[in-house]
Formats: C-alpha cells, sequence, structure tokens
C-alpha cells in the first residue's frame, strides 16, 4: 500500500537541543515487505532495530525509510551571531589546513576554480559539532519513527477504506452473476437434457449425426459417452456453492479488518479456480459468459489485493 509518515524530534543535551532529527517513511506497493534505508553513516548502527520496529507493525509494503540530522539548531535559529561565537564554531586548523591544500592545487593547475565560502562551510572537519552519543542518538531516531509509523499507518489506513470500497463493488458484481446463473440453471439444464435426448434417440436408430449407419455395440459406447458426459457437465452446484462460500469469506475478512492481504489472495486463487470449472462445465453460453465475466473480475480484485495490508 502507498503512504506518506513523517516526524521530527529535538536531541537534547544538559537541556539544549543540539540536533533535530527528521525522519520520513514512505512505502509503495508490494506483496512482501521490502526495507530500504537512505540515511546518514552515523545512523547505520540504529538500523537493526529500525527494521525490527517497523517488521513488528507492517507486514508487506516497499518501505523506504529517510533520516536527516539538522545541527546548530539553536544557533540556527538567531537572528545575529556575534563574531566570537561564530568562531568558536570554526576549527582553525582545519581551515588553514584546507588553505594549504588550495595552493598547492593552484600551483599545479593554475586555471582551477578557488573553493568559495559553500564550500569551505561543507568541508569536514570544518565547523565543530557537538558529540552525539550513539545510544542517545538511537534512542531518539526510534522515539521518531514510532511517531513517523503511527503517520504512515493513519496513511495506509485511509487508502485501506478506499480499497476496500472497490473489492466489494466487484464482489457484488459477482454474487449478481453467480444468482443469475442459478437461477437460468433449470432452463439451462432442461434445453440441454432436450438435446441429449434427441442425441440418444438418433443413436438408438442404429444413426449417427452424419446418417451413418451403425452398430449395436457402437450404439451402447455412444450412449454410455453421452451419459457420463451429461453427469460431469451438467452439475455445477458444487461450483456455485463453494463460489457463495468464497465471497462469503472475502467480505468476512474485509469487515474483520487487519492484515487480510494474504488471506485475500488466497481466497482469490480459489475464486479463479472455481470460475475456471464452471466454464469448463459450461452447456451454454450463459454460463460461459458468466464464467468470463467471474475471471475479469476476480483479476480486478486480484490486482487491489496487491496492495492491500
Amino acid at each position: 500500500m502507498t503512504g506518506f509518515g513523517a516526524s521530527r524530534q529535538a536531541l537534547q543535551v544538559n537541556d539544549q537541543t543540539i540536533a533535530l532529527i527528521y525522519l520520513e517513511l514512505r512505502s509503495i506497493n508490494s506483496r512482501f515487505l521490502d526495507l530500504i534505508f537512505k540515511c546518514p553513516d552515523e545512523t547505520k548502527m540504529a538500523e537493526p532495530q529500525i527494521r525490527e520496529q517497523i517488521s513488528k507493525r507492517i507486514s508487506r509494503g516497499k518501505i523506504e525509510c529517510r533520516i536527516h540530522i539538522q545541527r546548530d539548531v539553536e544557533v540556527a535559529d538567531q537572528v545575529d551571531i556575534a563574531e566570537g561565537q561564530a568562531l568558536q564554531k570554526f576549527h582553525l586548523p582545519a581551515i588553514r589546513e584546507l588553505k594549504t591544500y588550495q595552493a598547492l592545487v593552484k600551483q599545479h593547475f593554475p586555471s582551477a576554480q578557488e573553493m568559495s565560502v559553500k564550500d569551505v562551510l561543507i568541508w569536514p572537519g570544518v565547523i565543530r559539532q557537538e558529540e552525539i552519543a550513539a545510544e542517545q542518538l538511537q534512542d531518539v531516531i526510534l522515539q521518531t519513527l514510532e511517531q513517523a509509523l503511527d503517520s504512515l499507518l493513519q496513511s495506509r489506513q485511509t487508502e485501506g477504506h478506499a480499497l476496500k470500497g472497490v473489492i466489494l463493488r466487484c464482489m457484488e458484481k459477482m454474487e449478481a452473476i453467480v444468482a443469475s446463473i442459478e437461477l437460468k440453471l433449470p432452463s439451462i439444464i432442461q434445453i440441454y437434457q432436450d438435446k441429449l435426448i434427441e442425441k440418444l434417440l438418433t443413436v438408438l436408430n442404429g444413426v449417427d449425426q452424419q446418417g451413418r449407419n451403425i452398430s449395436k455395440e457402437e450404439v451402447v459406447e455412444r450412449i454410455k459417452q453421452e451419459v457420463v458426459m451429461y453427469g460431469v457437465r451438467i452439475d455445477v452446484a458444487e461450483e456455485i456453492a463453494r463460489l457463495k462460500t468464497h465471497f462469503q469469506a472475502v467480505r468476512t475478512a474485509l469487515e474483520k479488518g487487519g492484515p487480510v492481504g494474504k488471506r485475500l489472495d488466497f481466497l482469490m486463487q480459489e475464486l479463479q479456480r472455481e470460475s475456471n470449472t464452471l466454464g469448463a462445465k459450461s452447456v451454454s453460453q450463459e454460463t460461459s459468459d458468466a464464467s468470463m465475466e467471474l475471471k475479469l473480475l476476480v483479476e480486478q480484485i486480484r490486482e487491489q489485493v496487491q496492495n492491500l495490508e
């Protein structure tokens, strides 16, 4: 199922906010649970716990987890920053070292472009960063993840309600098709019986459908074949009963709620099988058309079921 969830949590040291943890979860449809991490290296140690926490609450979907750490929050919120306060953030030896590197490069490559202010500021080690304990960072990440999961699941639940409506509308169409065939079944059987009787009478007279004379042994064999075919083709009551049972099972699963994707996936296989059998036993155009319509509707539901948890 598709969905989005995000959360933000402050990371504090000595009652001061030194960083903000942003965590986003995006999910798209997948039959299985597939987790993708796009996170800074310093958060890698939390990935096993993140994976475990997500798998406890989600069983299907391709989930992308993004984490961003914003440092120097209090300084960034100030309008005016004193020069002395700013200098405390700079690692001057790193700046001098960077200046030396640039001079050496310019000696060998005079046309090389000089570094911009932005280049200097993002160079590793130039800006002093508050050290964050790994355990403390992990705790805040997991708290943020829990809030993001709540948001994601709410988003997925909204989509789930919409998909439920689509599936139920398809179920209503399938139930109407089966009810219609069940009503027509006596007349369908009668028409088939009349054709069979006419065919058997012809055979009993010792003449086949092409008007050729046939022996007694052939007459007996033809009658046996027709009786067997009649018994196989005419009895679709069992298939109709099973279709109705599966219809009810689908409705029950949807009403019960919770993770129903795999259960419905199995029921779609059963409905497809019964629809195929109904078509194979067809002795009329009505049942053949009904079988085709049922299979098309099952396929439509199957596509939606792949999106359910």
